[in-house]
């Protein structure tokens, strides 16, 4: 009995998966394209007999006395499916909203996680493919001199997917109050003294700016500096959320609500705030805030998901992950470093800048006649 769903091509039966860039969904098998509407119909009615399918499931009575040594906590944050291809049994946790069957390697729907007030308002469909987040992990490397040599020579990505990751978006209304110090400094000579004249002033800005889908990911797994440092994301690509876009990829709900995310958006949208109002203090030699406040109006949140490639690689048995932006390429992550290039370094410099340094003072270099 299938409690999961999978998207399989009305002619041949293969997986259907869609193809970041396209429009399409696509069958790799026979070729044949299908609209995201036509896939869309496909999924509600597959989702609607799978859940016809767990309902009478959950009807029957279970089977008692078999051993069990999964604890209560572990029992409610994994779950089991079969699925609807091959009939395997699938593990996933609470949050897995889409997945592949690691025996068919069938893309996988979970329809029970879309329920309710969990499905998305909008979707981003990938736009770089695989072949472009190892290009672009590459691209990262270069220039960064104090990598480790065999790091750079041995490296291999060893575990690459593409992932939907649930964003809150928030509109709102932001209206500043800040008072900044500015000083004007002018500098002159007397006859006997150098002079450092200081004027300082008190400037006070008022202002409000409207805010539209400031991002803060939704999920416990993602890194927040990760995921903050692959913005921004263009949202002329999004669109309304239809589950065909997520075939082929593994897609998390949030388990971060939007209550949680709310300070964190407020530290964004007042560090905007009081930013834009210091830039209208002009005219001075240096500006810094005394003092702010800002009052949040007018808030309204959406729910989303972002496509992200997940790159990892292992080095001297610490695992790298990396984070690329799967619509603009952007990425983020941490690298190793050379503790040994970092004193060889100045070194090399030196070596570089003495000739230079010749060449500017030979008089340094003479006989001492």
């Amino acid at each position: 009995m299938a409690d999961s769903v999978n998207y399989s091509c009305p002619n041949c039966s293969a997986p259907l998966v869609f193809q970041p860039g396209k429009d399409t969904v696509t069958c790799e098998y026979c070729g044949n394209e299908f609209s995201i509407a036509a896939v869309e119909e496909l999924f509600n009615q597959k989702q609607r007999a799978a859940a016809d399918e767990r309902r009478a499931k959950e009807t029957r009575s279970r089977i008692e006395g078999a051993d069990n040594e999964w604890t209560a906590d572990e029992m409610s944050a994994m779950h089991a499916f079969v699925c609807s291809a091959c009939g395997a049994q699938i593990v996933a946790d609470q949050n897995t909203m889409a997945t592949e069957c690691c025996y068919c390697g069938n893309p996988t729907m979970l329809p029970a996680r879309f329920d309710g007030r969990l499905k998305p308002d909008f979707v981003i469909p990938f736009k770089k493919t695989k072949d472009d987040a190892v290009a672009a992990l590459k691209k990262f490397y270069a220039g960064k001199y104090l990598l480790p040599n065999d790091f750079t020579a041995n490296n291999r990505v060893e575990a690459i997917q593409p992932m939907y990751v649930p964003f809150w978006l928030f509109d709102a209304k932001g209206t500043g109050d800040a008072t900044f110090r500015a000083e004007k400094i002018r500098r002159y000579k007397t006859a006997t003294e150098e002079v450092t004249e200081t004027k300082i002033y008190r400037c006070r800005r008022q202002g409000s700016m409207r805010f539209e889908k400031i991002p803060a990911d939704g999920s416990r797994k993602m890194r927040d500096d990760y995921m903050d440092s692959v913005e921004p994301f263009d949202y002329k690509d999004m669109v309304p959320f239809t589950a065909a876009y997520l075939t082929g990829f593994l897609a998390d709900k949030y388990d971060v609500t939007a209550e949680e995310c709310a300070e964190r958006i407020d530290r964004r949208m007042e560090t905007t705030v009081v930013d834009e109002l210091k830039k209208t203090v002009t005219g001075y030699d240096s500006v810094v805030c005394d003092n702010a406040g800002v009052a949040k109006s007018d808030d309204k949140v959406m729910y989303a998901m972002m496509p992200v490639w997940i790159l990892s690689t292992k080095y001297n048995n610490e695992v790298y992950t990396f984070m690329m932006n799967g619509q603009t390429g952007k990425v983020a992550g941490t690298l190793p470093y050379s503790f040994a290039k970092s004193l060889l370094y100045p070194t090399i410099v030196a070596l570089v800048l003495f000739p230079l340094f010749l060449m500017i003072f030979p008089a340094l270099l003479g006989s001492g006649d």
